[in-house]
């Protein structure tokens, strides 16, 4: 009796003793605090897991930098609850149990870990600032139909952090002590939708009229190429000023009467074949608009090239229109002024 009165003793004076202790085998966020006492493993928990959250992610590109703290982060942790939860995990047994398992030694292999909170408005917030340091919109290259010849404006890049991938980062900075919580925001280039060689090929070949000196020029590839002397509508029958585009094209082009007032009534509509005496549309016809377009004109007319003399068509010399026919496509801008 006395010898088994000393053994209960003995038991429970052993487990009482090992009451604030931690079982062996316990790892709270990857440390080892087995066989450690309650305030031991909570300084060591402090040093190992919540010190380093508690410090700031710094995020630079070049010369720039961005600092969220822990504290404008709201980072928190349950450490405590944690090491309450070990405690709990280290009791679990009976006595005669839990005496066994500390004199042999015995783990209980139990890995806990602690919640890590943060706030992510903070980091979107600071995401915000980021981009609005770094990002700048693409350019589309332009095109600007004048007097003088296309004025083009050339396209450029775009400039855009890659915010999800950031953002990830320093989700994972705040909630893993053990992670890098400085690093560089990386960029991608964005592409200008319309690019510098596309307008280019869109103004490669453009027509200008100059109505006040009568002159048709020709620009290829921004340039200068030709210049062409014409006649222009008459007043009153003026060649429509502004921008349009060549929308058709023909050789010898049959020409139809139109229901104009300076054509006989009984005559409108009436379709002129191309090729002879009759059409006025000599050798080559370019739509513009509405019935308007450049051809030549027969050579009995010649002296009106230089005035206002025309219906509202552009009139060429039949060598001049012969020339810039080939050399001008359907869908080519067309500026007259």
């Amino acid at each position: 009796m006395v010898l088994l009165a000393a053994l209960a003793f003995g038991t429970y004076s052993y487990d009482h003793a090992r009451k604030d202790t931690i079982a062996k085998g316990v790892t709270i966020g990857g440390v080892d605090v087995g066989g450690m006492k309650r305030s031991a493993a909570e300084a060591e928990l402090r040093r190992r897991i919540l010190d380093p959250l508690n410090r700031s992610v710094v995020v630079d590109h070049g010369s720039k930098r961005w600092t969220l703290s822990a504290k404008e982060a709201k980072v928190a942790t349950n450490l405590t609850a944690t090491v309450d939860e070990a405690m709990l995990r280290s009791r679990e047994g009976n006595i005669l149990q839990r005496t066994w398992r500390g004199i042999t030694g015995k783990k209980v292999h139990t890995r806990l870990e602690p919640n890590v909170t943060f706030s992510d408005a903070a980091i979107v917030r600071m995401l915000d600032r980021i981009r609005r340091a770094i990002d700048r919109p693409a350019m589309n290259a332009t095109v600007k139909y004048t007097l003088q010849g296309p004025k083009t404006t050339p396209s450029h890049d775009g400039l855009a952090v890659q915010a999800t991938a950031l953002h990830k980062q320093i989700k994972t900075a705040l909630g893993a002590p053990d992670t890098k919580r400085r690093f560089s925001a990386q960029t991608q280039h964005v592409q200008p939708k319309v690019s510098s060689d596309e307008i280019d090929k869109q103004a490669a070949t453009m027509l200008v009229v100059d109505r006040e000196h009568f002159q048709l020029r020709l620009y290829k590839d921004l340039k200068l190429a030709k210049t062409y002397s014409v006649a222009i509508g008459a007043v009153g029958r003026d060649t429509p000023a502004g921008l349009y585009h060549i929308q058709n094209k023909a050789v010898n082009p049959a020409w139809t009467m139109p229901y104009s007032d300076w054509v006989p009534k009984d005559q409108q509509g009436t379709v002129v074949p191309g090729g002879t005496a009759e059409n006025p549309l000599k050798a080559r016809w370019l739509g513009i608009f509405n019935g308007a377009g450049i051809h030549g004109v027969d050579p009995s007319e010649y002296g009106t090239i230089g005035h206002a003399a025309s219906h509202g068509c552009v009139r060429m010399r039949i060598s001049d229109v012969e020339d810039l026919y080939p050399r001008v496509p359907v869908g080519a801008p067309i500026y007259i002024a």
